[in-house]
């Protein structure tokens, strides 16, 4: 199942469950772990690891690197590191990023300040249509070239430049863009200056703050992060243990929220306060959701959530929450279309630019529904109804490679009994490999039609 193209067939509502299940890991913690200890001395040790198609990615492309990279046994992996600038293929080598955005972004900052490197670097159908004009500008900076000239998305070459020198970045909501940048500084000469105009993600700095003669953290005169990047110098292997992703666990925080009389405990999950944006707006609008037996690990919150069916208020979501929320904002738009009132999410026009038009597609997936929505290029108004009429029609979802429309699908259905079909839900296999484990867990039924 896990390589094989197949549709998704759901058409009966969940019953009410009370369970404890453990998410996915931290997809972006896994690939950042594969990365960093790949230019780190020593043996890195990743524990916990995802184990799905992007994070195989990342590691297929490393290897390809002549990076050595030993698994001990299942989520369990030795990465032997090299140091800075020891990454190395013959030219023109094809780095196959898949539907990984993480690791294109990423292994491209790595790359650009590596020396003597020229691979070309392509990804899958959805990855190879989106927008990577602000990662080149970016890299250029460094000194990278990107051929050909003018092109704005994979396949693309990328000439590694001949001597970088560290650079003055101001980042913006993109964690992508900011760790590529970090990545890049790395191995250049002197000082790289990334000032963070808005917060992001950042659990880049969080692994690289355990070798702290290379980045330094501090406020300037703006009460603004500055981080300073010194490069060319020794990086410490990685001591990992990878958390439960708390985007995958959205999605069942939201069947529990939608699902009357249900409650559900998940164990072990990222609780870093800039990924759960999606958490916060919701406790503001009527969510039982709660944080427990919470600690630092790693430089990173982790801990348990408890959450259980609630009375939502329609949800006012302004450009702030964008950047701690940015994977979460397609289930949010189905919680919003099943909750009474007007419901209004601003300052998102970077969804256009994920796996799909995330604003295009679920408003197309909304109208199915009999859901009225408005869109602008930056704003979503979704006027929700808490009880939405049984269709004698089926919900369906195109083969758009986008794993979190699929999986806003599911919610959709399962809370709703409205019929549904959902292709290649296989793309699902990216992010959250577990996904359809822990709905039958709960008692969610569904039929798998592989598509020969």
């Amino acid at each position: 199942m896990l390589n094989k193209s197949f549709s998704l067939y759901i058409s009966k509502s969940i019953r009410i469950f009370n369970k404890t299940v453990n998410v996915d890991s931290d997809k972006s913690i896994s690939i950042r772990s594969f990365l960093i200890g790949a230019i780190s001395h020593n043996i890195s040790e990743i524990k916990n690891v995802l184990e799905s198609e992007d994070v195989f990615s990342c590691i297929n492309c490393l290897r390809k690197l002549g990076v050595k990279i030993n698994k001990v046994k299942t989520k369990h992996y030795l990465v032997y590191g090299k140091g800075l600038g020891s990454l190395y293929a013959k030219k023109n080598t094809v780095l196959d990023c898949g539907n990984s955005g993480t690791t294109a972004r990423l292994l491209i900052g790595l790359l650009s300040t590596n020396p003597d490197i020229q691979v070309k670097i392509k990804g899958d159908h959805s990855l190879n249509k989106r927008n990577m004009i602000k990662l080149i500008n970016l890299l250029s900076g460094f000194g990278a070239t990107f051929l050909p000239k003018n092109k704005k998305n994979f396949p693309l070459t990328l000439i590694s430049s001949e001597i970088p020198v560290g650079i003055e970045y101001r980042a913006g909501v993109s964690a992508q863009l900011k760790s590529a940048a970090i990545l890049a500084g790395l191995n250049a000469n002197g000082v790289t200056n990334v000032i963070e105009e808005k917060q992001s993600r950042n659990s880049t700095e969080n692994m690289l703050l355990q070798s702290p003669s290379i980045l330094k953290i501090k406020k300037n005169k703006k009460n603004k992060n500055h981080i300073k990047v010194f490069g060319k110098n020794y990086l410490n292997p990685l001591k990992v243990n990878v958390a439960g992703d708390p985007s995958s666990a959205a999605f069942f925080t939201a069947l529990t929220l939608l699902t009357s009389g249900a409650k559900l405990k998940i164990k072990h999950v990222g609780l870093n306060p800039r990924r759960i944006g999606f958490y916060n707006i919701l406790k503001k609008h009527g969510a039982k959701i709660k944080f427990k037996n919470v600690k630092k690990v790693n430089n990173e919150e982790v801990g348990d959530i408890e959450v259980q069916n609630s009375k939502l208020k329609a949800i006012k979501s302004s450009p702030d929450w964008f950047a701690t929320t940015v994977d979460e904002y397609p289930i949010l738009f189905i919680i919003a279309a099943l909750t009474n009132g007007t419901s209004v999410f601003k300052g998102i026009e970077d969804l256009a630019n994920k796996e799909s038009d995330r604003i295009e597609e679920m408003r197309k997936v909304l109208i199915q529904i009999g859901v009225k929505c408005k869109s602008k290029k930056n704003e979503m108004k979704i006027y929700g109804q808490k009880k939405i009429k049984k269709l004698n029609g089926v919900i369906k979802v195109p083969n758009l490679g986008d794993h979190r429309i699929c999986m806003s699908a599911v919610i959709l259905s399962l809370v709703t009994g409205i019929k549904t079909e959902i292709k290649n839900f296989e793309t699902v296999n990216t992010s959250s490999p577990s996904f359809l484990q822990i709905i039958k867990l709960l008692g969610g039924k569904f039929e798998i039609k592989k598509i020969l």
